[in-house]
């Protein structure tokens, strides 16, 4: 016969397991010896190897508590656009570094922002046994068809958090992501008060930051009384953006700059990513940055400091998207209420931007 304290770890396991989906507070030490008329040292054995396996942690004045873990179903889902994306490899080490921390096993998948791969991830997601979702979203500004599946895993008690873009006509969704409509409007905002008055745009089209951004952006123009110029807006989709991640194909650019280079003072781009390829292209065409245009963009990535200017660009703290989102799904899965939260940017200005006399007005 196993010892006293082995089956009382057992019995009180199968108690913890009944609660996973929210946090559990086991009673204290004194009612576990009175209920099963066992020593306080049976008691406290018992309560280290369930310590040990995961199961609770201990809080100093409160008792034991679980940790939301199971036996058999501690995996974390990360769905993303691309794993290997300009931003997406540190996004994750901060994600699994938190996850990890705690127990659980992190498994990647990328829909290359395909909404039938998206499909395919959760349908394999949901005939498994997976705690928690963390997922981008993929065409965000479109309806999706994939929402009864996310819908089926949070059924099965599944705790899902959206990181970057979400879906608003999902109506459980809970997401950790950039506070795009006040980065356009910041970025607007710098480049106004360095003169700018015709200030152009690169946005995402298919992705909601693109247009909260572009609105951020509209925001601060009308609140300085200059008009929105249309035409010196610019839309890509994500069938753009592989062109150009996997063919260096730029036609969007060439597009645009053909159009619209020399009326813009400054332009605003969706992220390092577009920023770098556009001044490549300036370059190409003898427009120099910033002497003759200023370029500005979002994420202060590595990407920023590739090319032949620094480029002055929004940022969060650092690892604060992916540890954010990584600590509030945990939230989440020990049954705690999470609301949805969008980070701050600061501005970090570097050398891709300057005063403006309006040297390109018509």
């Amino acid at each position: 016969m196993s010892a006293k304290y082995i089956r009382l770890a057992d019995r009180l396991r199968e108690q913890i397991l009944d609660h996973t989906g929210h946090v559990y507070k086991l009673p204290s030490e004194n009612s576990l010896c009175a209920q099963y008329q066992v020593s306080r040292q049976t008691v406290r054995s018992a309560l280290r190897l369930l310590a040990e396996e995961g199961l609770i942690e201990k809080r100093c004045g409160s008792g034991s508590f679980s940790t939301g873990l199971g036996t058999m179903k501690n995996r974390i889902a990360v769905i993303v656009g691309n794993a290997e994306e300009y931003t997406t490899p540190a996004l994750l080490a901060d994600i699994k570094a938190v996850l990890r921390e705690k127990g659980y096993h992190t498994d990647v998948y990328s829909t290359g922002f395909q909404i039938a791969q998206e499909r395919r991830i959760l349908e394999t997601l949901a005939d498994s046994a997976v705690r928690g979702l963390l997922a981008q979203g993929t065409k965000t500004t479109l309806p999706n068809p994939n929402l009864d599946l996310y819908e089926r895993l949070r059924k099965k008690g599944v705790s899902i958090l959206f990181m970057g873009g979400y879906y608003p006509s999902f109506p459980a969704s809970v997401y950790i992501r950039d506070d795009n409509y006040y980065g356009g409007y910041l970025l607007g905002k710098h480049l106004i008060q360095r003169g700018h008055s015709r200030i152009g745009g690169i946005f995402q089209i298919d992705e909601l930051q693109g247009p909260e951004r572009y609105y951020g952006l509209a925001a601060a123009l009308r609140d300085f009384s200059i008009p929105v110029c249309d035409e010196l807006i610019a839309w890509y989709d994500s069938g753009d953006l592989e062109a150009l991640e996997h063919r260096s194909d730029t036609g969007f650019l060439t597009s645009y700059l053909r159009k619209n280079a020399r009326l813009c003072s400054a332009v605003i781009c969706q992220n390092d990513e577009i920023a770098y390829w556009l001044i490549r292209e300036l370059r190409y065409a003898e427009i120099r940055v910033p002497e003759d245009i200023s370029v500005v963009s979002f994420d202060n990535s590595y990407m920023s400091e590739l090319g032949p200017v620094r480029i002055t660009s929004l940022t969060h703290r650092e690892h604060e998207m992916g540890t954010a989102a990584a600590s509030a799904l945990l939230r989440m899965i020990h049954g705690e209420t999470v609301w949805p939260e969008e980070l701050s940017w600061r501005l970090t200005s570097k050398g891709s931007d300057a005063p403006c006399a309006d040297r390109f007005l018509p």
